[in-house]
């Protein structure tokens, strides 16, 4: 009855053997379609699966991706009375002829082979083939790190005969632009995926002749918020850090010795941790000169303290040579001498209010040795404090508040200005 009647076994049709379907044993397979006649054209078009890695330390690139190849072979064509394709998987490809493409400046390469090779080959009944495999490859990229973290980079994945010049197998792009296709759901962590697409040209060896080589293009841009975070915030942070040295007392020395050796040595980490990520280039990259003149702002602080500490040293040395001389060439007892710089206590004016101009300094003496010159009489505190400011004969000079007042200003306002031309440049 028709229901219990069985389909036809096809392989039985053709006698159990692919190669009687395709006539393999009939023509020699090592030879490229028509050989010795015009170059063969072969076309290329490709899906990128994933951009699984991008390596700035050794300058390359993975991606996986279909890479499906396109020619007509008429050793292979058959007759078929619905001019169907016929597919078959890698264990035909060992017997017949493919196009040898390589990855042109590739690193590490491979077919993946899990549960069988990823290879499919469909030919059609007259004779045309399509030739599918599914490769991961990790190839070489030329990056320019003089702007990073703020750069874009281009990398290109170059595709090429290995054996046949241009005059025997012609390789292009079969739909142009449109021979590129991507996932949708390609992200990288650091990279912003601009565009792809595909360039081809010839490339010429001095050995061997002219080949036909295809291109895929692909741009790169760097997301910038995580270097925000992990370097230019904390570098920032580390610079007005070392500032509050300004305001601390001069005196207080473990305060401000120990604050600017914090931060030097925080910002060498920073800078370390960011070299320690990066190749060693031989040129600067933007985020160098960041780093490097926080870097030298932060070892400005320590070093502007030290010339305030210094100065201070030298001012208190006169005070006290200044101080000895009065204790031996004035008739004012040891304990009521007194050097007076502004920075004195109603104590201090009271302590000498029971001496006169005359007990205080001899007439003959008062061209030369005078430095503080006091008038105190029965006069009241405010009168007393009043004629102290008013007979400071001599000033410092050098005044060493001042460098720490000037500080204050000019770090800040130097490092905004700095701030704005480097985003401005570098943006």
């Amino acid at each position: 009855s028709p229901i219990s009647k069985k389909h036809d076994d096809m392989t039985k049709t053709w006698k159990g053997k692919t190669q009687h379907l395709l006539k393999i044993d009939e023509h020699d397979f090592s030879m490229r379609p028509a050989f010795g006649g015009p170059a063969i054209p072969v076309g290329v078009d490709v899906q990128v699966e994933s951009l699984d890695s991008i390596s700035e330390v050794d300058m390359d690139f993975t991606m996986t991706l279909y890479l499906r190849h396109y020619w007509k072979d008429e050793r292979l064509s058959f007759s078929s009375t619905n001019n169907k394709s016929r597919t078959f998987d890698s264990r035909l490809v060992k017997m017949i002829w493919v196009p040898d493409v390589f990855f042109v400046h590739s690193k590490r390469s491979f077919i993946h082979g899990t549960t069988t090779d990823n290879i499919m080959l469909r030919v059609f009944p007259d004779g045309h083939v399509l030739y599918s495999m599914r490769v991961t490859v990790t190839a070489m990229c030329n990056m320019d790190f003089s702007r990073f973290p703020l750069d874009s980079q281009t990398c290109s994945l170059e595709l090429e005969s290995y054996a046949y010049t241009d005059e025997d197998l012609m390789l292009y792009w079969k739909n142009g632009n449109e021979s590129l296709k991507t996932d949708e759901k390609i992200s990288l962590s650091q990279f912003l995926i601009q565009k792809f697409h595909t360039t081809s040209r010839l490339a010429f060896y001095s050995s061997t002749g002219w080949y036909n080589r295809l291109y895929i293009n692909f741009t790169l841009r760097r997301h910038i918020f995580f270097f925000l975070l992990q370097t230019y915030f904390p570098a920032t942070l580390m610079v007005m850090l070392s500032w509050v040295s300004f305001w601390i007392d001069r005196r207080a020395v473990p305060a401000r010795v120990s604050l600017g050796i914090t931060t030097v040595l925080t910002m060498s980490t920073i800078i370390t941790g960011v070299n320690a990520s990066m190749p060693r280039v031989s040129y600067i990259k933007a985020v160098d000169i960041y780093l490097w003149v926080s870097f030298v702002f932060v070892f400005l602080s320590v070093l502007e303290y030290a010339a305030v500490n210094y100065l201070t040293t030298v001012q208190e040395r006169k005070e006290r040579k200044l101080r000895e001389r009065f204790s031996c060439s004035c008739g004012i007892p040891h304990s009521k001498t007194m050097m007076l710089d502004g920075n004195y206590s109603e104590s201090d004016a009271n302590s000498l209010a029971g001496y006169t101009r005359n007990q205080m300094v001899p007439e003959e003496e008062k061209p030369e040795k005078v430095v503080v010159h006091l008038a105190m009489s029965n006069e009241s505190n405010s009168s007393r404090k009043r004629g102290l400011r008013s007979h400071v004969g001599l000033r410092i000079i050098q005044n060493t508040h001042a460098i720490d007042k000037y500080s204050r200003l000019i770090f800040p306002g130097t490092y905004i200005v700095f701030n704005l031309i480097y985003w401005s440049v570098f943006s």
